[in-house]
């Protein structure tokens, strides 16, 4: 361990006395309260949600299947909105930016009243409580306005990321079976007007399943409109009723279907229902930033990742907090884009991932430096570990040595915050995501499922279920089991490799599976090779992830080519441009490499082991006995 790592960084003391939760004994107070009395806790802190009917259980744990709540009713949208409107209607609950510059400051009655006309055009177009509906929108207000809207209908919203193609957006809508999209012209990025919708139409040519689009204008682009399907929203939601009173929903009903990368090529479809998952949210929001009337809470992410449905929408709305979205990159139409965002509005919160930090790092401190940061009390990392080096720039340049950060680990699987430290009781090591939140059971095991000794690397583990836990997998109850639950019965397998040390604290070092964490993004690195052996010149692919100073990880593909093909710039060039279109740009690999066969077992198993070691030392130093032909090897390293 590095000295930065082995340094502690004690809670501030101003930020300590003033927060909700101000001591490590008070946590650990709390945390064990949350394990062995969890009806008494929950029934104070879920207790605090608006609740049309009162649970009669807490927990109904079938394994693999977990519900929470069992017997309760509520509404996600009514308390995100309407439970506010009495004692904060005229705060401003969205503030808003585009890239462009123009700013919207949206109260939370001007959203209450969005959000209801909403909900009653898609009433009024036949959308119904149960519905699957696809958003495919940029970071713009109309993006939160309509996952409310889908909540307060009991609708079913599945959200994908404005970066990802027509063929992604074809694959999840045919899963998810949605009826509905409701998407925008385009979006602004990097100064450019992107298209959104022509990524619609193309997804949809030959689908019939789709009955109708709903498009937000956004960029004034010139877009195609299908007759009897395609229906502006400027037309439709804002000319319809502004009241629509929010039916109760069961407490298990499913709020939203949330896509992530697995390893078969597949994507998962995440399922999450009402409210275990606003519990979840609301809580974490509540105790990890610890957000106060007066805060300007900004997190960074987009809403198509899990993120931005638990940190951008639902937990800072269910606490009554200001949340400020931006559509733009960080270094449009310059690389202080943020810290001139921060400055202007008086930013409070700051949640980012370590990617952009690490980018932030290589345009320099110059850019920081020009503006005054002095409104920030805490800064978070989100989306993957944050190596040491990060954590202290992070530290000095932005938070001015005063912020404590809040390095917080979970997944799209757990809704959640499942690692986290507490802004006014835990003290910091660079690196760790410190300790268990209230109710995770988190643990780490050897392969026999056995719990390992400090600075152990093993299999990080949760022991119990937690509320905001998905429900399944939408339409695959089986690959649930396999995937999360099967490897040690009745313990969620996290897929992350981790150590403990012997003060307790969690440090995550990374995916086990195959799985690519770019950026702070998830990518299935079979998704990817998918999508290259569907071009024509592809035979088989390979694809691992290599350390990447910026991007935690980049991609490396490793390519056989079909007989009458050859390898040139051109073809590897086209390659990568071709994942780009059958997945999106975030999948587009970094590096192409053309070889004339794979490192096989005799099982036919690829073994990426050694793909990595080439990528990163360029050398091989592993046992290749097991190889089908160990020829192959000196074939990858150029030695033939």
């Amino acid at each position: 361990m590095s000295e930065h790592e082995q340094t502690l960084f004690p809670p501030p003391a101003d930020v300590a006395s003033s927060a909700r939760i101000s001591s490590m004994e008070q946590y650990r107070e709390l945390y064990r309260e949350s394990l062995d009395d969890p009806d008494a806790f929950w029934a104070r802190e879920a207790g605090q949600l608006l609740w049309r009917k009162p649970w009669d259980r807490l927990l109904d744990w079938q394994p693999p299947f977990a519900k929470w709540f069992v017997g309760g009713q509520l509404n996600v949208s009514e308390n995100c909105l309407d439970r506010h409107l009495k004692t904060r209607g005229d705060q401003t609950a969205l503030l808003w930016e585009g890239e462009p510059g123009e700013v919207l400051a949206i109260t939370y009655r001007q959203l209450h009243e969005r959000v209801c006309r909403c909900a009653s055009a898609l009433t009024e177009l036949g959308v119904q409580a149960g519905d699957r509906v696809i958003l495919y929108l940029p970071m713009i207000p109309e993006a939160a306005v309509a996952m409310l809207a889908c909540a307060r209908i009991g609708a079913v919203h599945s959200v994908i990321f404005g970066g990802f193609s027509a063929d992604a957006i074809r694959e999840r809508t045919q899963d998810a079976g949605a009826e509905t999209i409701i998407t925008a012209d385009g979006n602004f990025r990097r100064g450019q007007a992107l298209p959104l919708k022509a990524n619609v139409d193309s997804a949809l040519a030959g689908l019939d399943q789709v009955k109708r689009v709903l498009v937000v204008r956004r960029t004034g682009s010139e877009i195609s409109m299908q007759s009897g399907r395609d229906l502006w929203w400027h037309e439709v939601v804002d000319s319809a009723s502004p009241d629509f009173p929010p039916p109760a929903f069961d407490a298990n009903h499913p709020l939203f279907i949330l896509y992530t990368s697995g390893s078969t090529g597949k994507p998962k479809g995440i399922l999450h229902g009402s409210g275990g998952y606003l519990a979840g949210a609301s809580l974490t929001t509540k105790y990890v930033f610890d957000l106060r009337d007066e805060d300007l809470y900004w997190c960074t992410a987009d809403v198509g990742w899990i993120t931005g449905h638990s940190y951008i929408v639902y937990g800072p709305l269910a606490q009554g907090a200001t949340t400020l979205l931006y559509e733009g990159a960080p270094n449009q139409p310059a690389e202080d884009r943020f810290w001139d965002i921060i400055e202007r509005h008086r930013v409070t919160v700051f949640y980012t991932a370590p990617t952009a930090v690490r980018a932030f790092m290589k345009w320099g401190r110059v850019h920081p430096q020009k503006h005054d940061l002095s409104s920030l009390r805490l800064l978070g990392s989100v989306g993957e570990p944050i190596n040491p080096e990060a954590w202290h720039w992070y530290h000095q340049q932005i938070g001015g040595g005063r912020c404590p950060i809040l390095d917080t680990w979970w997944q799209t699987e757990t809704g959640a915050h499942m690692l986290t430290p507490l802004p006014g009781a835990t003290p910091l090591k660079p690196g760790s995501a410190t300790l268990p939140f209230f109710g995770v059971e988190a643990d780490i095991v050897d392969e026999q499922g056995q719990p390992v000794p400090p600075h152990t690397r093993g299999l990080l583990v949760i022991r119990r279920p937690w509320p905001s836990l998905m429900q399944g997998l939408y339409g695959d109850a089986e690959r649930y089991q396999e995937v999360y639950w099967s490897r040690f019965p009745g313990t969620y397998l996290a897929g992350d490799a981790a150590t403990r040390d012997e003060d307790g604290y969690f440090w995550v070092i990374g995916r086990i599976d195959d799985v690519l964490n770019v950026s702070g993004h998830r990518l299935g690195t079979a998704e990817i090779e998918s999508a290259l052996v569907d071009h024509d010149a592809v035979a088989e692919a390979a694809v691992v992830g290599r350390p990447d100073e910026i991007k935690g990880e980049s991609i490396v593909a490793f390519v056989i080519l079909k007989g009458r093909y050859q390898d040139s710039p051109d073809l590897r060039a086209e390659l990568r441009q071709h994942v780009a279109k059958v997945i999106g740009a975030i999948a587009r690999p970094d590096e192409v490499r053309i070889t004339p066969g794979l490192p096989k077992t005799r099982s036919g198993k690829i073994m990426r082991r050694l793909l990595k070691e080439i990528t990163r030392t360029g050398e091989i130093s592993g046992d290749v006995t097991t190889l089908d032909d160990p020829q192959i090897v000196d074939a990858l390293l150029g030695r033939n």
